[in-house]
């Protein structure tokens, strides 16, 4: 069964033009102009249960418009989408009761905890309203609070706490009615390296242990490398790529970084090689690999004279998604979607 499942979902909204000129903005006021905005464009994807997936897309792509209509905050201008089974829009207040108390969110912007209490209430607050019986909440409570580590923070005024001390709590609270679809929109925005890889290891033992559905969105390509194993990229609202991240990364191996340094000045001047940079001792060549055979670069640079070191790279994911954004147009990205065969995408278990 597919945790998540989107067919021609598409979100359009209607906002107010601002008049120029005084005639124009007093006519504006008597018979305003508006104009529409496809935030989203009749994507389509399918999420399997258990699955951590990566939701990624440059500012204003629609991730965060697709998450509120997964959740239920939006309702879809067309298309239909399913989380669990549920459709995220019905207005049966069973159909909504069962979709809150199955999912989980995340946002990183917004709290859920109360600011001026500490976690420990809201805990119990979130009890209350997820009907949880006291046995059962204090034996979730207790769970959670030894997983993520958090039992120092939670008589602490949420206001004193550190952004990556409430991020924990955050998650943690999010959990706390054992959602089966968890939805984090830049869950780690603002926390420092350290705290961001404890928040990765601790969404890695909540998908392997709980087997509970992630969908992620981030600009952080360490969220996406550590925590994911398949992105679904959005540009102008339209999905353009919807593979494992095995696959992505594959994109790389057509190109390699090689960086040599001498142990003293040599002639780099190599026929085809230019370098990226150069110093008297040092060089960082880009390799095409379907031009150049990297055994043959390795051996020219040797030949050179004495290395002191030397390095091959794969070209970073960060850089690769950044070329599928900057490489697309809007309507490339709307001609790219459209020509996709509905076969080349992974199935909802992430694999081909």
């Amino acid at each position: 069964m597919a945790a998540i499942r989107v067919e021609g979902l598409s979100k359009t909204f209607r906002t107010r033009t601002k008049a120029e000129g005084f005639g124009a903005s007093l006519r504006g006021l008597v018979r305003p102009a508006w104009r529409l905005i496809e935030a989203v464009r009749g994507i389509d994807f399918e999420v399997g249960e258990g699955e951590v997936v990566a939701f990624l897309g440059p500012n204003g792509a629609g991730k965060s418009t697709t998450i509120k209509m997964l959740t239920g905050i939006l309702a879809p201008t067309a298309g239909r989408a399913e989380v669990l089974g549920i459709d995220p829009a019905s207005r049966r207040e069973r159909d909504r009761r069962l979709l809150a108390t199955s999912i989980g969110a995340v946002f990183g912007q917004k709290s859920q905890l109360w600011f001026h209490l500490p976690p420990s209430d809201s805990f119990r607050l979130l009890g209350a309203v997820y009907e949880i019986e006291p046995a059962l909440l204090a034996r979730r409570r207790a769970e959670l609070v030894e997983r993520f580590g958090i039992a120092e923070y939670m008589d602490v005024p949420v206001r004193k706490l550190s952004l990556g001390e409430r991020v924990r709590c955050e998650i943690a609270a999010s959990l706390l009615h054992a959602p089966r679809v968890l939805f984090l929109d830049e869950p780690t925005i603002g926390l420092d390296v350290v705290v961001k890889r404890e928040i990765r290891g601790l969404l890695e033992e909540v998908a392997r242990c709980d087997h509970v559905t992630i969908f992620l969105t981030s600009h952080d390509i360490g969220d996406i490398e550590k925590v994911c194993k398949r992105a679904i990229i959005i540009h102008h609202g339209t999905v353009i790529v919807d593979e494992s991240m095995k696959e992505l990364k594959h994109r790389a191996l057509a190109k390699k970084f090689i960086g040599v340094k001498y142990t003293e000045p040599v002639n780099l001047d190599i026929s085809g090689l230019v370098p990226l940079k150069r110093t008297r001792d040092a060089a960082r060549f880009e390799i095409d690999t379907r031009a150049h055979r990297i055994e043959d670069v390795l051996r020219l640079l040797v030949e050179r004279g004495e290395i002191l070191d030397l390095t091959v790279e794969d070209e970073s994911l960060e850089n690769i998604i950044a070329g599928i954004f900057s490489g697309r147009s809007e309507e490339e990205a709307r001609a790219a979607a459209t020509a996709r065969p509905a076969s080349e995408g992974p199935t909802a278990g992430g694999e081909r």
